[in-house]
């Protein structure tokens, strides 16, 4: 009895070095796809205030619980396995998948675009009366869900490239706790974001001292200034991304020539001017890249197949 036992927890103790092993295989491989994603997370976390941006105050963070709600179900219900199965039975249609999400992400921010320069508007938006208010927010949820879906997509397929390597148990453990680490992350800065005049309104009444309560104004007036801003870089940010998107999915099915020539001007301005304009050389490449392709599909979408006309027909 005392030899079974002994074996039984050496058994154990087996395991549990094994378990251990894998768990650290896992947070080492999340770390390093988690640093790859980086761009797509403050893209994330850019567009997503847009979608509370003019509603009411008191709603913004159960709109965000909302959303978050959505993002984790988009991650781990349906991206990840979709991910693990694509990966193992067809992985040559992942950056098809993924060009479909960068078409939608340009349309989205090229009607954005449209519409600020004085397009026609297409559905509510915050500046029309809102007949329906519960109905209105959950159509907003609704939109930043979609768009959420597209964008944790993206990170679900980098963090993918980047552990394609490893055992499919490490790679599902490493998606899981990557969407669920950038979910928390993303959502919770948007949270602080949306609620900084609150706090600064809290600050301005309470604030013990003079510096405090100066502060506190101060934010008080600033937060409104910097949600427009937010919702702008948001737009830009799906451009950005969408643009990148097809870049590289061009590339990925043989025509590399765009991404190509994008890169060339990315060096040379690097060359010239530093690392950092030369980044921003590219993403503004994509940006008009995505900007230009989803204005194609604004023109298909409403001018020639008609969508969207009922909806301006009826708010007429």
């Amino acid at each position: 009895m005392p030899g079974g036992l002994v074996a039984l927890l050496d058994d154990v103790s087996i395991i549990a070095r094994t378990a251990s092993a894998s768990v650290d295989d896992i947070a080492a491989a999340a770390g390093r796809a988690g640093s790859k994603t980086a761009g797509v997370v403050i893209d994330d976390a850019a567009v997503t205030p847009s979608y509370v941006t003019g509603l009411s105050p008191a709603r913004e963070l159960p709109i965000i619980w909302n959303i978050t709600k959505g993002s984790l179900f988009n991650k781990l219900v349906i991206l990840l396995p979709g991910a693990m199965l694509l990966s193992e039975f067809l992985p040559q249609a992942i950056v098809f998948i993924l060009m479909l999400g960068g078409c939608y992400l340009s349309y989205e921010g090229a009607e954005k675009v449209i519409e600020k320069l004085g397009g026609a508007k297409h559905g509510k938006t915050v500046d029309d009366v809102i007949e329906d208010p519960a109905k209105f927010e959950k159509q907003r949820v609704s939109g930043a869900i979609r768009t959420d879906l597209i964008l944790s997509a993206e990170i679900m397929a980098i963090t993918l490239n980047e552990v394609a390597a490893e055992d499919f148990i490490t790679r599902a453990g490493v998606l899981a706790l990557v969407g669920v680490a950038v979910t928390v992350g993303v959502y919770g800065a948007v949270g602080l974001i949306v609620k900084m005049d609150d706090i600064g309104l809290h600050l301005c009444k309470e604030g013990r001292t003079s510096f405090g309560r100066k502060f506190g104004d101060m934010l008080v007036h600033a937060m409104p200034h910097l949600l427009t801003v937010l919702s702008f870089v948001g737009t830009i940010a799906m451009l950005w991304v969408g643009g990148g998107i097809i870049l590289h999915g061009l590339a990925e099915i043989g025509l590399s020539g765009p991404e190509h020539w994008v890169e060339g001007i990315e060096h040379g301005v690097s060359a010239i001017a530093g690392g950092l304009l030369g980044w921003l050389t590219f993403a503004g490449l994509s940006a008009l890249t995505g900007l230009a392709l989803g204005a194609v599909i604004v023109f298909v979408l409403h001018k020639v197949l008609g969508f969207g006309h009922s909806e301006e027909a009826a708010a007429h």
